[in-house]
């Protein structure tokens, strides 16, 4: 298979981001939570970090214990939320199983919004109107135009447990002329679930669950995308077998190098984006 660099992608990206904060002339602010003792979420964290300030963007991290309240968490982000100098807020996920998620990101000022979660954005984002572009589905559909290949009129499956996720994907890839479905995990293997994929011309797996996708449930020619995660030990890997579909021809964003790197490099657009936005209301104020 093709691989699609995520890395390469990724670095045009913050090209263009760099480019951005040339013309912004100001130094943006991002304001990031981090919950608990979770490795990987460190590390996510770590490297958003990193980024951020090779870009020039000021990180500002507030790190909570795993035995934190609901009250602490939302405090932390109110403190955020009224800071003139944070433009971004970034919690990062998993939350720990006590802390209300949806009630957590309702919580962030959707101005700050910059992974595109909060309900309010989602909303205006699906119905056309001024919003950010959430940072996981767009790092997709970055991936996807790398291929090269022309989309309208083809085929996509997208994998996964969240419904939410599911049909974002598949109202962004319609928008693309691609006709989208949305299954879950479970069915991958399912008669329903093997015939859907074999008429697939994009396939995109947010599983986290290894071997979720194999060479032999693969159309010849398919662009896939990896969206899992899985650790094996001191290795990351995605949802789809590497060694069944190396052979085959078609396209693969891999784990690591995929959709990770262009996912921070989408994020670290929408806080220029945020800062820009913000500017432009202080000069009209």
């Amino acid at each position: 298979m093709n691989i699609l660099d995520g890395k390469a992608v990724a670095e045009a990206m913050h090209t263009e981001t760099k480019r951005a904060l040339r013309s912004l002339g100001m130094r943006p602010g991002l304001g990031v939570v981090l919950v608990g003792d979770d490795a990987a979420s460190h590390l996510y964290v770590s490297l958003k970090e990193h980024m951020a300030e090779q870009l020039g963007i000021r990180v500002e991290k507030r790190f909570l214990f795993e035995s934190v309240s609901q009250q602490d968490v939302e405090h932390v982000i109110r403190g955020f939320n009224a800071d003139e100098n944070i433009h971004g807020i970034l919690v990062q996920l998993p939350l720990p199983l006590h802390i209300d998620v949806d009630d957590v990101i309702q919580m962030i000022d959707p101005a700050k919004d910059v992974d595109g979660f909060h309900p309010e954005n989602e909303r205006r984002f699906l119905a056309g109107e001024a919003a950010f572009f959430p940072v996981f589905p767009r790092a997709i559909l970055s991936l996807i135009r790398a291929s090269g290949e022309t989309l309208a009129g083809k085929n996509a499956v997208v994998v996964g447990n969240s419904w939410r996720f599911g049909n974002m994907m598949s109202l962004i890839l319609k928008r693309e002329g691609v006709l989208a479905k949305h299954i879950p995990c479970v069915e991958c293997a399912s008669e329903q679930g093997l015939s859907e994929l074999k008429r697939a011309d994009i396939i995109i797996s947010a599983c986290g669950k290894e071997r979720t996708l194999t060479g032999s449930m693969l159309k010849i020619g398919a662009i896939v995308i990896d969206g899992g995660i899985v650790k094996d030990g001191a290795r990351i890997v995605g949802d789809v077998d590497r060694a069944s579909v190396q052979e085959l021809d078609g396209y693969l964003s891999p784990v690591p190098g995929g959709v990770g790197p262009v996912t921070i490099a989408c994020l670290l657009s929408n806080v220029v984006e945020a800062a820009k936005r913000r500017k432009m209301v202080i000069k009209e104020q």
